[in-house]
């Protein structure tokens, strides 16, 4: 019995060290990466859809309506800035799969949350249903707390996290009517691990994480209507290209070595996620995404201090007195 004991025990052991040794290489929770494996393909979920894009001018946006557009799903596509939709929508039409009869640009801004019944009008009167809304428009700032004044903090509830609720609660009972239908909000592991010189951002993450996560719990009566919440970490996208500082005016942040994800593998994996129908997803190459696990299941406040310090090391500010 000693022996039998002591061979399973070095098992059990060397299986954990492989999966450590693994988990280095991964870009995904669990979760997704099972799913990856196992699950459903996009291509025999997706196809056929009618998919409602926010934020899809560029970014995860635009890579979400370009890889959509090959599984011949109908496009809606929504941002503030027009142009840059038709260039979106030219782009898609390019693959060929889809003619200009299946892409509706509407042009939408958030944080006007009076336009969205219209806007939701709009999509229904085209193409007579909505199956998937992705909200994944947002605004960032880049500023100390000290130094932000109180309309950034406002602008980025009411964009983020208000103009999102509106578009959902508007987009809701449409599906409630049909008891089908699937509610994507592409959030950040910014609503998972907190970060410096983005409080506000910050902060409207864990508000969006939290009312999907309560809502979910209101929709037991339609199964058919699936939540998910995508937590990518540092994406080549625009987002952090042009964010506000403290006082409004726009600023672009220098290189930080964030280990950012290719777009197109970031938009791959949230594509299986919405054929799997998971509901909390993180999306983040090494080492945020082992960062996310620490700050969800360790005490993170040990390192919060040098987390600060090294961020603001790395972008030359004067952080802690």
């Amino acid at each position: 019995m000693g022996f039998e004991f002591w061979m399973l025990a070095l098992c059990a052991l060397l299986l954990l060290v492989l999966g450590l040794l693994s988990f280095r290489w991964l870009d995904s929770d669990l979760t997704l990466l099972r799913a990856a494996w196992m699950g459903r393909c996009p291509e025999q979920v997706l196809a056929d859809k009618v998919v409602w894009i926010t934020g899809a001018s560029s970014g995860i946006g635009e890579e979400l309506a370009f890889q959509l557009s090959k599984l011949r799903v109908c496009l809606v596509l929504s941002a503030r800035r027009g142009q840059e939709l038709e260039r979106v929508k030219r782009r898609c039409l390019e693959n060929g799969y889809l003619k200009e009869k299946d892409i509706l640009v509407l042009p939408l801004d958030l944080a006007d949350t009076s336009s969205h019944d219209i806007a939701t009008k709009t999509v229904l009167q085209e193409f007579g249903r909505i199956d998937i809304l992705i909200n994944n428009g947002g605004v960032a700032h880049a500023s100390l707390v000290e130094n932000t004044n109180m309309d950034i903090f406002k602008v980025l509830i009411e964009v983020n996290y208000l103009g999102t609720v509106s578009l959902t609660k508007c987009v809701l009972p449409h599906m409630m009517e049909r008891k089908q239908g699937k509610i994507v909000v592409v959030n950040s592991l910014g609503g998972i691990i907190p970060f410096p010189f983005c409080s506000g951002y910050i902060a409207s993450k864990f508000a969006l994480r939290g009312f999907f996560d309560a809502l979910r719990t209101e929709l037991f009566d339609y199964p058919g209507i699936t939540l998910s919440t995508i937590c990518p970490g540092p994406v080549h996208s625009n987002i952090f290209q042009n964010v506000f500082t403290g006082d409004f005016t726009k600023t672009k942040l220098p290189k930080i070595p964030l280990f950012k994800m290719e777009t197109s593998r970031c938009v791959q994996l949230i594509l299986v996620s919405l054929a799997n129908d998971l509901e909390n997803i993180w999306i983040a190459n090494q080492p945020t995404l082992l960062q996310a696990y620490v700050c969800q299941y360790m005490p993170f406040w040990i390192l919060q201090g040098r987390y600060g310090k090294y961020i603001s090391k790395v972008l030359g500010i004067t952080w802690y007195r």
